[in-house]
């Protein structure tokens, strides 16, 4: 595997952040390692970043570096070899009728709205329930690598915008957010498969899927795909859960 040090890192510089609540596991304290400057990172560098564990939030590039801590693996699941399960095929075929339409980053009223009423349904006082349009547009509308959004509707009401990054082997889902409000509805599970299903038609080995963390009940969806690899050192290897 690539080192760090190697191209296309020698433009880059890595430090290390000082301690900040885990937004993940309470009571404990979390650090990052942090890719700068941001500009230099582009699509080509974060393919390349994202192999090692590496992640952004906006334009801001980071993979965990907590002392005594390797809570957060690094997952992608293997599309070739994904077959859903009976819980997955039932929403995949409860949500067909969903029109997907791909954009590049644009801000959108009709997206802010819907993403701050997930906020408050879904992540009450969790910090981001009370994000104003400049906190949204720093999240999810900034980016300097291969970025889109893909908007599904139902009989044209938004109910679901997916951020995803293109990769070179694969797609990186950012984030998600949704219409909470639908009774009976798998939005989150339909959202991964319809990109393992994009990454399938276009030959793509991987859907990268962010961290997954034993003990955090957020994450807990995550392990319902598979095969799914966790980064464990330098190495991708199959994580049995």
């Amino acid at each position: 595997m690539t080192l760090l040090s190697d191209l296309p890192f020698t433009r880059i510089k890595f430090y290390v952040t000082t301690n900040y609540p885990c937004g993940y596991l309470p009571e404990r304290q979390a650090r990052s390692l942090v890719a700068a400057p941001a500009h230099f990172i582009d699509a080509l560098t974060y393919s390349e970043l994202i192999k090692h564990g590496f992640r952004r939030s906006g334009l801001y590039t980071y993979r965990p570096h907590c002392e005594g801590c390797q809570a957060c693996v690094p997952v992608r699941l293997q599309v070739a070899e994904f077959s859903p399960s009976r819980s997955q095929r039932r929403a995949w075929r409860h949500h067909q009728h969903l029109t997907a339409e791909m954009t590049p980053l644009v801000f959108s009223e009709e997206h802010f709205l819907l993403y701050a009423r997930y906020q408050k349904t879904r992540h009450a006082g969790g910090g981001m329930d009370t994000d104003s349009v400049d906190q949204y547009r720093s999240f999810l509308m900034q980016s300097g690598v291969d970025s889109a959004m893909v908007e599904f509707r139902e009989d044209g009401a938004l109910r679901m915008v997916s951020i995803v990054d293109r990769l070179t082997d694969g797609l990186s889902a950012v984030y998600a957010f949704y219409d909470c409000s639908v009774a009976g509805a798998s939005f989150g599970i339909f959202n991964v498969l319809w990109l393992a299903d994009w990454c399938r038609q276009r030959g793509l080995p991987y859907l990268y899927l962010g961290y997954w963390i034993e003990e955090s009940r957020k994450m807990a969806y995550k392990a319902d795909f598979k095969p799914l690899q966790g980064l464990m050192g330098t190495e991708w290897r199959p994580l049995e859960i």
